[in-house]
């Protein structure tokens, strides 16, 4: 996967290919270079989205039971 930064025409391109839903171009230069605030980058997210694409999910142990409101436990 690249490394590169996404810019916007491949945000456009993705967008038209792939996309259910059309994203206007300021959406998308949020993506390319965020000015709302975002805590992580597009860029980031997909870097760390590669990362979780190397583990092994079926060696990590199962997550604890969450617990809810409606939920009842006997044990």
């Amino acid at each position: 996967m690249p490394k590169d930064k996404p810019t916007l025409e491949l945000l456009r391109t993705v967008g038209d290919t792939f996309g259910a839903h059309p994203f206007s171009d300021e959406d998308l230069s949020e993506l390319v270079e965020p000015k709302l605030g975002m805590i992580t980058s597009f860029k980031d997210l997909m870097d760390e989205l590669d990362q979780l694409r190397t583990i092994d999910l079926g060696a990590l142990p199962p997550a604890l039971e969450i617990k809810t409101k409606d939920s009842t436990s006997d044990e």
